[in-house]
């Protein structure tokens, strides 16, 4: 152990790992070697051999609380600390939890705890253990940081301008207040300030290309377009994004139409605010030089049965978003029924028979295994997003433990794979779940409950169908697969816009010979809207949302889709005819 002390404190990490293992060896039920191994492999950037040391570590402390009952604490946040490295912030707050528990007076634990919960979107939890860090270490600088942040999530940006303010003020060089603090003032229409808190980002770190996308965008509300042009090529350079390319060149354009100068720091401002990309990938945008009217929708009507309803459309552009966003589209959909068995459930949850509803920390781990290829950080992002839309629906009673059944069947039609393949996975889940299922049939409550909660997820303005409702008779009455997919697919009143999102999910790297949308000016992406009439065109979001030229007047606009040029040109020669050979000359 001594040996292993003077090696770590000398940065001889690799060194030190081998007294620390010996020492392990020689008295495997100390907490003090495990503790300590735990430290060494997470200086080495191996968090997943360090949770595990820090497991043994904490296994050994509470096989013996009294006597290591002042190291349990401690033992907690760096196990938690760990989970974080490896991107399992659900998991760590509990152990950040359990440290706050044992030792109340731990304000670094309340911290941790605020700043993990903050991570996976429980806000108001966030706000009240940041409070008590803070109230137990008033200079706590970091924790004055996340304070603002929770506190800009739940609405109340003026008490979030005081937090990154007072962050500054204990540490002037702290670049996440800087920046956050420059979101805010951007958001108020405090240009000049805005980018002068990105240029002190970029002076302490120069290669923060969100700082410097946003400083672009500061610029440009401030009117310096020249300059707002140069940051966003930096920008550019530093990542490679095609959005901003395609930003730059639509920036460029816009400059010769002032009008639209003001929507494109409108669209800027939405996608910068969180550093994400500048643009979405699929031509939606509110920015264009062009003036727009939205429609009603009973004057915006389909030219064909195969053109998208516009309600349909904006739905599936809500979820496709979603999907992308968590990566769920990678995650092929067999995965939910082959890997994720039983026995595996029942690892996941720490019981030693299969489990029903799961802890939603232990829900993450099944979701870890059904991602790999994601890095921590993006995982995170990918939980977050989840728990928001999906885990706080389903844990309605507050309770942290949710229906796992449940959970893989709503999120089995975002998978990858066939429709039919992710149907087919859907009714198996539900068939497992089932507490009376017989064979290859369930309940038709069980149906109704589970078509009645994908849409209160996926479709929460489109509402439900009194068919959904569970009457008495359901619960004896059982239904087929057959039976089952005649619900799924209603295009009223389940999730019949599953071909839609098909669409969508085909159609990312279509781009329609550049042509671009009448009312974004953006090179369409995905399926292309074209006005029968009228000749012009839409992309997906401008359609979902009524949006046509204004100069453009008509009584009713129908439209027809396309999702390749292909179409588009099979079309045409279907209005025209065959092309009629001339006559031979004798």
């Amino acid at each position: 152990m001594a040996m292993g002390r003077t090696l770590t404190d000398h940065k001889f990490f690799e060194e030190a790992l081998f007294s620390f293992r010996r020492a392990t060896e020689l008295k495997p039920t100390d907490v003090r070697p495990h503790f300590q191994l735990g430290n060494t492999l997470y200086s080495l950037g191996k968090f997943s051999e360090a949770r595990s040391a820090y497991e043994l570590s904490l296994e050994a402390a509470q096989s013996n609380n009294s006597r290591w009952a002042s190291l349990l604490p401690q033992i907690h946040i760096n196990l938690g600390i760990a989970k974080e490295g490896e991107g399992m912030l659900l998991g760590a707050c509990e152990h950040y939890r359990e440290a706050a528990i044992l030792n109340p007076a731990h304000y670094r634990a309340l911290k941790l705890l605020g700043s993990a919960l903050l991570g996976v979107g429980e806000y108001q939890a966030a706000e009240k253990a940041l409070l008590e860090a803070i109230f137990l270490k008033p200079d706590y600088a970091d924790a004055h940081c996340d304070l603002g942040s929770a506190l800009h999530a739940l609405g109340n940006d003026e008490r979030a301008i005081a937090e990154f303010q007072k962050t500054i003020d204990l540490k002037p060089d702290h670049v996440d207040a800087l920046y956050n603090l420059g979101g805010l003032m951007r958001d108020a229409g405090r240009y000049e300030r805005a980018a002068e808190l990105y240029s002190k980002v970029l002076a302490i770190k120069p290669l923060h290309w969100q700082a410097q996308l946003n400083r672009g965008v500061a610029l440009l509300g401030a009117g310096d377009v020249e300059e707002a042009r140069r940051a966003l090529k930096e920008a550019f350079k530093m990542t490679n994004r095609v959005e901003l390319y395609d930003a730059l060149i639509h920036l460029k354009n816009m400059q010769k139409r002032p009008k639209g100068l003001s929507t494109v720091i409108r669209k800027a401002q939405d996608n910068a605010s969180r550093g994400e990309q500048y643009l979405s990938g699929d031509g939606s945008t509110e920015q264009s030089g062009a003036v727009s009217a939205i429609i009603a929708p009973s004057a915006f009507r389909r030219a064909s049965t195969k053109t998208t309803v516009r309600q349909w459309m904006a739905a599936a552009l809500d979820i496709r978003a979603f999907q992308r966003h968590t990566k769920l589209n990678r995650c092929n959909v067999v995965v939910l029924t082959t890997d994720i068995t039983a026995e595996q459930l029942s690892l996941a949850s720490g019981e030693s028979h299969p489990v029903k509803f799961m802890r939603k920390a232990d829900l993450e781990k099944i979701l870890r295994r059904m991602l790999p290829f994601l890095g921590p950080e993006v995982f995170q992002e990918t939980v977050k997003a989840i728990n928001e839309k999906i885990l706080n629906v389903l844990d309605r009673t507050t309770t942290g433990r949710v229906d796992v059944g449940m959970f893989l069947a709503i999120i089995a039609p975002l998978c990858a794979g066939t429709p039919e393949k992710r149907k087919r996975v859907v009714f198996d889940i539900l068939v497992w779940r089932a507490s009376k299922g017989m064979g290859a049939e369930i309940p038709r409550a069980e149906a109704k409950v589970y078509i009645k909660l994908l849409r209160a997820i996926y479709m929460p303005s489109q509402g439900t169908s009194e068919l959904w409702e569970v009457q008495g008779e359901d619960e004896q009455e059982h239904i087929s697969y057959s039976e089952f997919l005649e619900m799924f697919d209603d295009p009223d009143w389940a999730f019949g816009l599953m071909t839609t999102l098909v669409k969508l999910e085909k159609g990312d790297r279509i781009r329609h010979s550049g042509k671009k949308c009448s009312v974004c000016s953006y090179t369409i992406v995905g399926p292309r809207f074209k006005e029968v009439r009228a000749n012009f065109s839409l992309c997906s979001t401008c359609y979902s949302e009524g949006k046509v030229p204004a100069q453009v007047k008509q009584e009713e606009y129908r439209f027809r889709e396309y999702l390749t040029e292909a179409e588009a040109v099979k079309d045409k020669l279907k209005i025209f005819g065959p092309r009629r050979s001339p006559d031979l000359q004798s």
